[in-house]
């Protein structure tokens, strides 16, 4: 199996930046060297790193630059609500740009969650239902979904495939809460719709956990659906606090081995379906990320050799 760094904290003193808005300059010789010592064999970069740079010789040095510590560009983070009237025009244009770079980067996979920013946060933010994860609605959930919604969503993953199939690059939809691919059902059948050989589904368990107050599946089931459609897999584990007094609850992330979500046997129905791409660790949002990140790359590895 192969490992990829999808780092949440960004942090090696003197850095310490926001994982969101980073640049090429942000990772150093120090913090890729830490990347590779921790036992990982790529790194997965936002979109607007690449997009800061947007020069084809420029990223081919990057690349360079990572190669000489014996990583790659794993995969692309693209992302955003295709279908949204207000972000939709600019995230088709952000997905197809991203397979642009993916190109020049050699990066095997462009991913994206299809979701928005909440439309009514609250105050403070997130304190409305639905405006966050954990309340008993989700917004622009596969519940509230129609068809117009998954056809629209299928004739554009249809042509970005197009785009990206002679540059052997794959697409991903991530299942992710506040958006209409939020469970097992619905990558399915986006899968099935969409119907390319370069597309298929990233079965995040941690944003189907934390996607409503009670989640709506069972892990177990859940992953054993999507294996054999899954290119990409952010792994992160979760544990649930539930506060039926607000019809809410809370999620604390945690390293694998130690949240809601039992990854043995995750691990075990992605080796069941002969999974081939990269087992992408979600980092750690707060603490020593490199301890914590360490100790899930280290138990993904140890259940992985059991297969391999």
């Amino acid at each position: 199996m192969r490992f990829c760094y999808a780092h949440r904290r960004f942090t090696l003193f003197p850095q310490s930046e926001d994982s969101w808005n980073l640049s090429v300059e942000n990772y150093t010789d120090d913090f890729l060297s830490k990347v590779k010592s921790t036992g990982f064999d790529s790194i997965e970069f936002g979109y607007e790193v690449f997009n800061k740079v947007d020069d084809k010789n420029k990223l081919k040095e990057f690349v360079k630059k990572l190669e000489s510590h014996g990583l790659v560009v794993g995969a692309i983070r693209s992302g955003g609500s295709l279908t949204d009237a207000q972000n939709g025009p600019a995230n088709i244009k952000k997905l197809n740009q991203s397979i642009r770079y993916a190109e020049w980067t050699n990066a095997e996979i462009v991913n994206g969650a299809l979701s928005s920013p909440p439309r009514n946060p609250g105050h403070p933010p997130g304190s409305l239902p639905g405006s966050q994860h954990g309340w008993p609605i989700s917004q622009d959930s596969s519940k509230e979904a129609t068809l117009w919604v998954f056809d629209k969503l299928s004739e554009t993953f249809k042509e970005s495939c197009d785009i990206a199939k002679d540059s052997d690059i794959n697409l991903t939809v991530e299942v992710h809460q506040n958006s209409p691919v939020d469970n097992s059902w619905s990558a399915l059948l986006i899968h099935e719709m969409v119907d390319r050989k370069n597309f298929g589904i990233n079965p995040d368990l941690g944003n189907i956990m934390w996607n409503y107050d009670v989640p709506e599946e069972d892990f177990d089931e859940s992953i054993s659906k999507m294996a054999s459609i899954s290119k990409y897999w952010h792994c992160k584990n979760l544990f649930r606090i539930y506060h039926p007094e607000n019809n809410r609850s809370v999620y604390i992330r945690t390293p694998l081995p130690d949240g809601d979500i039992d990854y043995r046997y995750a691990i075990s129905a992605m080796a069941d379906a002969k999974y081939k791409g990269y087992m992408a660790i979600e980092g750690s949002w707060g603490g020593d990320q490199w301890y914590h990140d360490e100790k899930s790359l280290s138990y993904a590895k140890s259940i992985w050799n059991e297969f391999e």
